[in-house]
């Protein structure tokens, strides 16, 4: 796992042809804004969140954000358990976020 400030997660982001956005915060969080592209995994979910977890592709690189990073920082340490190369964790969050929202 990297801990990335917003202009590097971003930087790193749109250099990255095999990105993939996740966005750990819970629906209704999700429901008041999101960066676009993101998928949504609530990490409250539990066991459920390692489910759909080991659905993913885990050749893949990805930028994973909460409300203000906390959440983001133990999803990605859980991923990396799981065998994820690359999640990066966006420090601050989507508080700190200054970039387009949707």
């Amino acid at each position: 796992m990297a801990d990335l400030s917003q202009e590097q997660w971003t930087e790193q982001l749109q250099a990255d042809d095999n990105a993939i956005i996740l966005d750990v915060r819970t629906e209704a969080e999700v429901a008041e804004r999101k960066i676009p592209n993101s998928i949504n995994i609530d990490i409250h979910k539990g066991q459920g969140f390692i489910y759909q977890l080991e659905e993913l592709d885990k050749s893949k690189n990805y930028y994973v954000y909460c409300r203000s990073g906390a959440r983001s920082g133990q999803a990605c340490n859980i991923m990396n358990q799981l065998g994820f190369e690359n999640a990066y964790n966006l420090v601050g969050g989507i508080l700190d976020w200054n970039g387009e929202v949707e």
